[in-house]
Order: structure tokens, then C-alpha cells, then sequence
């Protein structure tokens, strides 16, 4: 991972975490994948992926999370649950940030299902 990368996971933690979610993981990798960020929101177990682009010529930050890399963070997803003793609510958000320094961060609730 790049140092920018990190920089934006580490800020979008830090804005989640402000808005009273809990953080449990951070990189959970598998053979399926990976997941940026694990959170908690109350009694909801939050799977976040978090994406950083300068450049919006390529359609964004958002757009950047297609089908194939949904399919990724399920299967990953999935995986990190069976590692529980019993499954939560969960959902998928997505942490946004549009420009080189993350001064546009957009947080995306449910901004895909499983």
C-alpha cells in the first residue's frame, strides 16, 4: 500500500470513528481479498472500502468500485464472518476521497448489498 493510501484509511478511520463507530480491523486480508476497514456502528458490523483518487478523469472514486471489486469484499466479507460465533447486521459502506490531500471525503452508507 502507498503512503497515500494508508493516509486516506487512516483519515477515513478517524472521521468514522468521530461519528461514533468503533474500529475492529484495518487491512483483514484473505485469499479472497482484502477490506480496508472493519467497523462497528451499534449493533451493525460495517465493511468499509475506502478509495482515494486525484484524478477524476477516470470516472472517480466511486466508480472505481465496480462490480468485480464488490464481488471481492463480499467474498472476503463472508470469509471474516465465519470467523464469528454468530453473524450480526451487516453492511457495505464506501469512504470516498476525491483529491490529492483528502479534503473531499463523502462517506457512503449501504453504498452496495451482498
Amino acid at each position: 500500500m502507498t503512503d497515500k493510501g494508508a493516509q486516506a484509511e487512516q483519515q477515513a478511520a478517524s472521521h468514522l470513528q468521530q461519528h461514533g463507530l468503533q474500529l475492529l480491523a484495518q487491512n483483514y486480508r484473505c485469499r479472497a481479498g482484502e477490506i480496508d476497514l472493519i467497523m462497528q456502528d451499534n449493533d451493525t458490523l460495517v465493511f468499509v472500502e475506502v478509495r482515494l483518487r486525484s484524478n477524476p478523469a477516470f470516472g472517480g472514486a466511486a466508480a472505481s468500485i465496480d462490480r468485480r471489486k464488490q464481488q471481492r469484499i463480499i467474498r472476503t466479507a463472508q470469509h471474516y464472518l465465519n470467523t464469528l460465533p454468530r453473524i450480526p447486521p451487516c453492511r457495505f459502506d464506501a469512504v470516498l476521497l476525491e483529491d490529492p490531500q483528502g479534503r473531499k471525503l463523502q462517506w457512503l452508507k449501504n453504498a452496495f448489498e451482498a
